[in-house]
This record gives structure tokens, sequence and C-alpha cells, in this order.
């Protein structure tokens, strides 16, 4: 059926005039293409169970939607990729293709498509953000003693390890999952058989169309079903929150390689066009921009599902591109810090030197006084002091006889002070829990370790019912062709 005739759904009815084309999703519709053919295959299927289609009329649909899966999506033409199917169908096997369509409307077939086809993102995401994750835990077991300086305002402000840096991005990509994982599970409901939004007269099977497409369970009210968008800005919220992780990572690590801290392998870096010398990070800063995409995917969602009424509204047309944006620009983006992290090369002895800059063990002291009966705020008044007078051992003797009544001695020996003030013995001290010294990271890392294990069989256990349920749905359609 050409375009001039009209689809199926709108016919010769409104199916001309220069807004044909303002109105079509064709060219966003390609991701659902296979989403929509299970849909129907299910709701066919159903149907027949139901008694509500022939086994004939049946057989005769799956098999038109068999060869639409051959011809591909490049040979519809309709209004979105939904009608083009269905148009698709009755060109080929006359109007019984119609019964396809009997109790559903596209309202409650196109979220059903986009849930099929957004749960599937979400496990892609999910399993980007755990090899990410791997990443970085690995390589902080290699460095758990490289010391390192640690910055507040981007000033030098303690040291620090390498090791305790990548796992403070572990633990904040473990918190991304779990919103990416609990996304997923409010993602995978069904809404089939709302139809436009007060259900049908016909006796449907919800939970089967359910079961045979893979879905946890059926969205109740057929209202919200249809016109709920809100699995979106879940998905697209924890997107975005994954991104702002990716885009510190990043900065971070561009800062430490024009620091002279770290360098990227070559695939992961380039050089200028015009200055042979230069090493560019590249990917990290586009990995970084990822952000901006992602962020604004979300904002532009909000602000088209803001103040629609129910049940269904054509605005919601444009709502799920957005997600598709921040899909887009934040899977890749997490594969591609995941490797620049693991091949990556830290210069151990540069950031030995720079661990102590800035008086940067100056709280160390500072706690060491304290911990020796030097009221905390007089010991932070010493160091403040000390600071400006050389950061040295004299420097802080001076200060401690100009603030306190007794001598620097009398409350700690020089030789605990001077350990003190070495970056590497300071590292160690600091061993409270979530803390730098090596065994306190260790056991850190065992439990970031265990919590990615954990996850990804979470992952997993979800991959592995929507494939039990793919082989058993290819088995009932099979009984009809």
């Amino acid at each position: 059926m050409s375009g001039e005739d009209g689809d199926v759904v709108r016919r010769d009815r409104f199916s001309g005039g220069p807004a044909r084309a303002f109105l079509s999703s064709m060219d966003h519709d390609e991701r659902l293409f296979d989403a929509d053919l299970a849909v129907d295959r299910a709701h066919v299927v159903m149907l027949v169970e139901q008694e509500i289609v022939d086994e004939g009329s049946a057989g005769a649909i799956l098999d038109a939607l068999a060869d639409i899966e051959a011809t591909g999506y490049d040979a519809l033409d309709g209004e979105d990729v939904h009608a083009a199917i269905e148009t698709a169908v009755i060109e080929r096997i006359g109007d019984s293709g119609g019964r396809m369509h009997t109790a559903r409307s596209r309202n409650d077939e196109v979220a059903t498509c986009i849930r099929y086809r957004l749960r599937e993102e979400l496990l892609d995401a999910i399993e980007a953000t755990l090899v990410l994750r791997e990443a970085l835990v690995e390589e902080a077991r290699k460095h758990r003693e490289t010391i390192m300086p640690g910055y507040t305002h981007r000033q030098a402000a303690q040291p620090t390890t390498v090791a305790h840096f990548l796992g403070s991005y572990a633990q904040a990509l473990a918190r991304d999952t779990d919103r990416l994982v609990t996304a997923y599970d409010r993602t995978n409901r069904s809404p089939l058989g709302a139809a436009a939004f007060a259900g049908t007269p016909f006796a449907i099977d919800r939970e089967r169309t359910a079961g045979l497409l893979g879905f946890d369970s059926v969205l109740n009210n057929s209202m919200d079903a249809v016109s709920t968008r809100d699995f979106l800005v879940e998905t697209a919220s924890a997107l975005s929150g994954c991104s702002l992780t990716l885009s510190g990572l990043a900065t971070d690590l561009i800062e430490f390689a024009a620091d002279g801290y770290l360098e990227l392998d070559d695939d992961y870096a380039s050089t200028s066009s015009i200055m042979p010398q230069k090493k560019n990070p590249d990917t990290l800063e586009l990995v970084r921009a990822a952000a901006g995409n992602a962020s604004a995917g979300l904002n532009g969602l909000m602000t088209t599902l803001k103040g629609l009424p129910r049940a269904y509204n054509r605005d919601l047309q444009e709502a799920t591109p957005h997600v598709w944006t921040a899909v887009g620009a934040v899977t890749p983006a997490t594969e591609v810090a995941a490797g620049a992290v693991a091949t990556a090369t830290w210069n151990e002895d540069a950031l030995a030197a720079a661990a102590g800059d800035g008086f940067a063990t100056a709280t160390g002291v500072a706690d060491l006084l304290a911990a020796n009966g030097v009221p905390f705020r007089t010991a932070h008044e010493i160091l403040a002091q000390a600071a400006e007078q050389g950061a040295d051992y004299a420097a802080i003797e001076t200060a401690a006889d100009e603030t306190l009544d007794e001598s620097l001695s009398t409350f700690v020996e020089r030789e605990a002070v001077e350990n003190a003030l070495d970056p590497t013995a300071s590292v160690a001290s600091r061993d409270s829990v979530g803390g730098p010294a090596p065994e306190t990271v260790t056991a850190a890392l065992d439990q970031a370790g265990a919590a990615i294990e954990a996850d990804r069989e979470r992952r997993d256990d979800r991959r592995d019912r929507l494939n039990a349920a793919a082989a058993a749905f290819e088995r009932e359609v099979g009984q009809y062709r």
C-alpha cells in the first residue's frame, strides 16, 4: 500500500497533506521493528488460544510476519512501524490480516514495544557498568600501595593511594548499577491488553501475553498502562546519574594525564593534526561529554511529559527518542571508560614525588597532636602557621612554641612528627573503615569484588529469564505455522 493511499489505520481519512510527514515516527522506529514483530506474534498466539481468532487466520498472520521480518524494516511504508507492519500483513494475506489488531490499540501496542526494547538496552547498560567496575577493582588491586596526592577544590589536600581513588569510582558505579537494575524491573511490566486505555470486551489473557514476551507482570490499571512513561524517566535518570560518575572519572584521568601521573594507552588517545608531539585524551573527553547528551535527554523527556492529561496524547511519540539518546550516549561511554582504565599506565615515581606537595601531610600531624592531648583546633592553628613558615619539623616546632604553653616535645616526640610528615606513613595510619591504608583498601576491594559478582548474578538472572521466555515463545509460535 503506498503512502498516497494511506496505511491500514488511516486509510484515505487524514492520509494526505503536509502534516503527514510531521506525524510520522518512521525515522525513529527502526529500534522497535523486532519488538513490534514479537508483540504481534504474542498477541496473535493469545487470540487463538482464547478462541478469538481461528487457527487458520493466526497461521497466515504469523507467516506474513515472518516474511516481513525477512524483508526488513526498509521495505515498510507507513505512519509508524506499528501501522506499517499491520499494513504489510494485510497486503500479504488480505483483510483477514486485520484480525491481528483485535482487542488491542496502538496505545498499548506502542507502550509494550518500548518496554520490550528498552529492557534490552538496560541489560546492556548494566553489563557495561559491571565491566568498568571490574576494571577499576582490578587496577586498584595492583596499586594498593601506590601513593598519590589527593585533592579537594583541585588543591593538594592529603596523600592517598591509586587504589583508594579507583575504589571510590567503583563504589559510585555500584550505586549506578543498582539504579539501572531497579529501572529494568519496573520497565519489565506489560501494558499489552490495556487497549486504548479502557480495556476491551474480548476475553483476553493479559498474563499470557506478558509471559510469552518475558515480562514479569502486567500493569493492572489500563489507563495507567498506556499513558505512563515513568519507566522512561527512571531509565533516563539512572543513565544520567551514571554519566555524571563517568564524567568525574574522565575529568580526573584527563587531569592526571596532564600532570604526568598517568599515560593513556594509544588506543584511547590521539595526536594533534598539526602538533606531532601531542597525545590527547580524546576518548575521555567524549566520555565526559556523554553527560551532556544524557542530561539533555532526561530534561527533554521530563519537559515533554510535564502536564500531560490522562490517558494517551501524541506528545508521547516525542518522549521515547530522548531515552534512546541517553542510551546511545552512556553505554558506549561506559565501555570506553573501562578500556581506558584497564590499559592506562600510572607513573608511580611521579605520584610518590607529588604526594606530599602542598604540605599534604599537615592533617596527619594535626591528628597526631590531637591524639596526644592537644585540642584539635589548637593543633589546626599550629599546622596552619607551620604551612606559612616552611612546612617541616622546624616550622611545626616554632609554631607550637608560639601557641602552646609547653614545648612540642612535651606532647609528642620528634620521630613521631617526622613519621607523620611522610606520605606513606600518613596513608598507612588512616586505617578507619573506608580509609586508604593498604589493609583497609584490600578489605574494601574484596567487598567491591563480591558486589560485582552479586550484581552480575542479578543481571544474568534477568537475561536467563528472557532467554527462557523467548525459547518457549518460539515453540508456541511454531505450533501455528
